[in-house]
């Protein structure tokens, strides 16, 4: 048997004995530092002392072990609630759209602006032939659609068609590379509404596939609305106020306008029509010192026949200060039925 001193951190010495023959660990009940029923070792200041168990209670590992616990909890807790969150966010980024039908999204990298103006172009070869410069169409054509396509694409080179006019009415944006253009175009007396696919790659623009010809829009219905309570001495005071006022609006007469504006100046026509009348004035009754008044013009377009008017419908904000009726603000007026 090999004998080894074990020194004591304090008054006590113990000593260990171990089977060097074995080499097997010592047992745990014969460690004078152990407890005997628990098998934790004593502290220094005997049974469960300020370091009982072999560590600092309240300090040291233990404080840390706690944290690690904490923080790692706190992580999984922040993905689980991203991993439910965002699949939801999601389903619900659109709940206008309907099954089936794509619907143009925010951000889907597409040039809608760069496609609308390359189908404007198109539109106006595609929609414009003559069997007497078939050859002719057929080069410009070829600017267009993908190469190995028929250069008339689809038109048979027989008749002849000529549209006054050509804009784009919107572009519905299915992904980053796919689009299709609404064109509306006049031919004669009748409005077409054609759609152009277009394909765009690395600023590359191709339309994809042979338009379709839908309906024109439909003519809407105005709302009926009931007749507002005018307030007739009102619409008296201010024929005469808003007649001095649209003249000087019709040569942008700056002296005069400044008298009128109430806050920011107003720019005027710079005689690009010339006035003629006052032809009616809408004041609603409302408050003594704020009206949004509706007033149709009379004017003379430049290069008109002689004697040709044109009239046209405005509303005005007004602001009465002391006994003097002041414009704040002058604009096209949306009022259905107005005159």
């Amino acid at each position: 048997m090999a004998r080894r001193s074990a020194v004591g951190h304090g008054r006590e010495t113990a000593v260990v004995e171990q089977d060097v023959a074995s080499g097997r660990a010592l047992d745990p009940a014969a460690d004078p530092w152990r407890d005997g029923e628990t098998g934790r070792r004593r502290g220094r200041q005997g049974g469960d002392g300020a370091r009982g168990g072999g560590r600092w209670n309240g300090s040291g590992g233990r404080w840390w072990v706690w944290v690690g616990r904490a923080v790692l909890w706190a992580v999984i807790i922040v993905i689980l609630v991203n991993g439910i969150r965002a699949p939801f966010e999601r389903f619900t980024a659109d709940g206008t759209g309907t099954a089936g039908t794509p619907a143009p999204s925010k951000g889907t990298g597409f040039p809608s602006s760069a496609a609308g103006a390359f189908a404007l172009q198109f539109a106006n070869v595609y929609l414009n032939y003559d069997q007497r410069t078939a050859a002719a169409r057929e080069t410009q054509m070829r600017t267009f659609v993908p190469e190995g396509t028929d250069g008339q694409f689809g038109w048979n080179g027989v008749g002849q068609l000529q549209v006054q006019s050509v804009q784009v009415a919107g572009v519905d944006a299915r992904d980053a590379n796919n689009g299709v253009v609404t064109v509306l175009a006049r031919s004669q007396d009748k409005w077409l509404r054609l759609a152009v696919p277009v394909y765009a790659r690395n600023g590359s623009l191709v339309v994809s596939a042979r338009p379709a010809l839908l309906p024109p829009p439909a003519k809407a219905t105005l709302p009926q609305q009931g007749v507002p309570e005018r307030d007739g001495p009102l619409e008296t005071e201010l024929a005469p106020v808003l007649g001095t006022f649209f003249q000087a609006y019709a040569r942008s007469d700056q002296a005069t306008l400044s008298r009128f504006a109430d806050g920011a100046p107003l720019a005027g026509l710079a005689e690009s029509v010339t006035f003629v009348q006052v032809r009616e004035v809408i004041a609603p009754r409302g408050d003594a010192g704020e009206r949004t008044v509706t007033a149709t013009v009379a004017w003379q377009v430049p290069g008109a026949a002689a004697g040709g008017e044109l009239e046209q419908t405005y509303d005005l904000s007004m602001v009465k200060k002391g006994t003097t009726w002041y414009v704040r603000d002058i604009r096209g007026t949306t009022g259905p039925g107005a005159s």
